[in-house]
């Protein structure tokens, strides 16, 4: 999956760097507020498909005395950042671009020019967004396209895409506006998209600062998995009873497993010694994602007890 990201977002960094150039210049010969926001929306969306490959490259280095589980979550971080940046640059300044072009409005000159960039972006766009759609299709798997954003643990993926289809729509906004403008005379329709475009970035990103949220601060694995580890575990030689399954992502390929096991009493030190050994090769072996396992002796009614005094 992450080479996939990586691809994704690479094809979107370029995609979006040509065409925040195009849109610019657009706004400069035609005065046109919905494209200078247009224009916004596809700069904030390059420095952040920049971002993501900083925070993919930082995940990538191992493990060391100060963070001994690795520097995974530092995907999460970065993806946090990207969200803040959609909502404080790209909704802050495409809102405040269209109420000052509603309340000063002023023609757009030359039209044409922005009908031909915006259809040239319409196209690109529209690549990027099906390259983007097709990877997390196939990344998906059997899951529902709301599950896989909801469950998924590499956020890479859905940025990309939740950005490419704000994208999308907002350049359709940003066409009704003009030709509205255009068609009535009135340039204040040109704001009003405008604001419009500024509200589809704002909702964009407090989705992905919500999405991310709970892995930045520390999701635990998907039920499959947990279940998965408690199977295994509880099927495993000399254990009574399994406790508790702790999971929690590291990053988007990185499981920490804390279990708590109660053995059995008959069991000798060596035995549990080989079991645990056992465990840890079967449930690494079911769960290439699972990297550190921590197996806890721990009679049943400690933990009954700790569960009745929460």
């Amino acid at each position: 999956m992450a080479s996939s990201s990586t691809k994704v977002i690479i094809a979107a960094l370029i995609g979006n760097s040509l065409i925040a150039i195009t849109k610019f210049v657009a706004a400069v010969f035609t005065g046109s507020s919905a494209m200078f926001a247009e224009g916004i929306h596809s700069l904030v969306d390059t420095g952040n498909q920049v971002l993501l490959l900083y925070g993919m490259h930082r995940a990538k280095r191992p493990p060391d005395a100060q963070y001994p589980f690795g520097h995974g979550k530092e995907i999460y971080f970065w993806s946090f950042v990207v969200a803040i940046l959609i909502f404080a640059v790209g909704a802050g300044i495409s809102m405040y671009e269209g109420i000052h072009h509603i309340l000063h409005p002023s023609p757009v000159t030359n039209p044409i020019i922005n009908y031909i960039v915006l259809g040239l972006a319409i196209i690109f766009e529209s690549g990027a967004w099906y390259f983007a759609m097709r990877e997390f299709t196939r990344a998906k798997g059997k899951w529902g396209y709301v599950e896989a954003v909801q469950r998924g643990k590499d956020p890479t993926l859905f940025v990309v895409l939740f950005e490419d289809s704000a994208a999308l729509l907002g350049l359709f906004v940003a066409l009704a506006g003009i030709m509205a403008g255009q068609i009535t005379g009135n340039p204040v329709y040109d704001g009003v998209a405008s604001v419009i475009i500024g509200a589809i970035l704002g909702g964009t990103a407090i989705w992905l600062a919500y999405e991310t949220k709970g892995l930045l601060i520390g999701e635990s694995a998907n039920k499959t998995v947990v279940q998965g580890i408690r199977t295994i575990v509880t099927a495993s030689a000399h254990v009574d009873h399994v406790n508790e399954v702790l999971t929690m992502h590291m990053g988007p390929n990185f499981i920490l497993a804390n279990i708590s096991v109660d053995f059995s009493d008959d069991a000798s030190a060596s035995e549990i010694e080989d079991s645990i050994a056992a465990m840890d090769g079967r449930i690494k072996h079911s769960f290439a994602n699972v990297k550190r396992i921590f197996i806890e002796a721990e009679r049943r009614h400690k933990i009954d007890q700790r569960a009745f005094t929460k």
